[in-house]
């Protein structure tokens, strides 16, 4: 959802805190295009141009559990 106030509506309904997805929220408050959800991204053209099986192989800075502010 790219609109924030129908956004924050849908996790009031469903008993989310708003204040625990503060972050996705930033991402939002200033608007989004509308898309489909489709993106090539540059990892798998890496993928696809070298040749290499699993995506994870192909990524420049992979997060893993405990590396992220949240």
């Amino acid at each position: 959802e790219e609109r924030l106030d129908v956004l924050v509506d849908k996790m009031t309904e469903l008993d989310l805190d708003p204040e625990d997805y503060w972050w996705y929220l930033d991402l939002r408050r200033f608007g989004s295009v509308p898309h489909a959800g489709y993106g090539l991204g540059f990892e798998r053209l890496v993928c696809y141009v070298c040749g290499i099986d699993n995506i994870r192989d192909a990524i420049a800075f992979p997060r893993y559990p405990g590396n992220a502010e949240f």
